[in-house]
């Protein structure tokens, strides 16, 4: 099997009977855990006006992470870029940087990362930012260059450090962006998987080497729930369905701990939906976690693999996680 890094997307997700202190402590120990075993990389996805994510304050969060820790990479998955100003972005992973040197990604996506309305309320005239998106990782670009030296407009710190940007995607339109500026592309398979293929295919054919990268680099992003047995695997994802019956119907919920198949799953249009959602998920044990996620990996020749698990329990997410890695090994 082709060995490639292996890493990590966390939501600070909030569980039932917790909050969001507990939340952000948690995600501190999936990143102390991840980074004993040998994962590469631990990214915080930003959202907004979302009662039961704890990442809204992205920046922030990679700072405390980093801080909590000592090898692993530390970043965004994403930075929504047109909700800030590119030279706040610059200025603040510059600063994150400077302060944790060779250990800061910056992961950037051009949605929302949250309602219309939130969007407003973040965006406030500039409904029209993501337009600019391209712009923006531009001017992102510039702040970060030597060769910014002689403007008006520079970013301190920031300025002249090599801090790695990636494009993420959740369809096909980042893959051509990403492919003509010559950066990694990471897709979100885990939960928009319907375009996955032909995204990534579309990245590799228009790929144009650039000074950062000299031939595509794909990451994707998947679910991955495993346990010891088929059947505790299975329970677990009882938890994760649940929690996209919350997406779909906007009635969120915090992470509930789930012995059976949630009702609404057995409504055919929600089941229908939950299950496209699930086409990039993994569970099972040690055994048929390993056939699985290594035949993904072959069949469509990722260079990294991002995984993240929505699992109720800390012990068991944490376990989850050392038998990923070592069914990989």
């Amino acid at each position: 099997m082709k060995k490639i890094p292996i890493s990590i997307l966390e939501l600070a997700t909030v569980v039932d009977g917790g909050n969001h202190k507990i939340a952000i402590d948690n995600l501190v120990k999936v990143a102390q855990h991840t980074e004993a075993l040998g994962y590469n990389r631990i990214w915080m996805a930003e959202h907004h006006n979302m009662e039961y994510i704890a990442s809204s304050a992205t920046s922030v969060l990679i700072g405390h992470v980093a801080g909590k820790t000592s090898k692993i990479r530390v970043g965004s998955g994403g930075i929504m870029l047109p909700n800030h100003s590119p030279l706040v972005i610059a200025e603040q992973f510059g600063t994150l940087e400077t302060m944790y040197p060779g250990r800061i990604d910056l992961g950037l996506g051009r949605a929302p990362g949250s309602d219309q309305e939130t969007a407003w309320a973040l965006r406030r005239n500039n409904m029209n930012a993501s337009q600019n998106f391209p712009e923006d990782i531009g001017h992102l670009q510039r702040y970060f260059s030597k060769e910014n030296s002689t403007a008006k407009v520079r970013a301190f710190p920031g300025e002249g450090l090599d801090i790695p940007l990636y494009i993420l995607g959740s369809s096909t339109d980042s893959a051509y962006l990403a492919a003509k500026l010559g950066l990694p592309y990471a897709f979100a398979a885990h939960f928009a998987p319907a375009q996955f293929r032909q995204a990534i295919a579309i990245y590799r054919s228009n790929f144009k080497p650039s000074a950062k990268l000299a031939k595509p680099y794909v990451m994707a992003c998947v679910n991955v729930l495993a346990a010891d047995t088929e059947e505790e695997a299975t329970v677990l994802l009882n938890s994760l369905i649940s929690l996209i019956i919350g997406i779909i119907t906007n009635t969120r919920k915090p992470l509930r701990p789930l012995k059976e198949i949630p009702e609404g799953y057995h409504i055919p249009e929600i089941k229908n939906a939950v299950d496209n959602m699930l086409a990039c998920t993994f569970v099972g044990s040690k055994e048929s976690i390993k056939t699985k996620v290594s035949g993904f990996i072959e069949d469509t020749a990722i260079d990294e693999l991002i995984v993240t698990s929505h699992i109720y329990d800390l012990e068991a997410k944490l376990k989850s996680f050392s038998i990923l890695k070592k069914a990989l090994e």
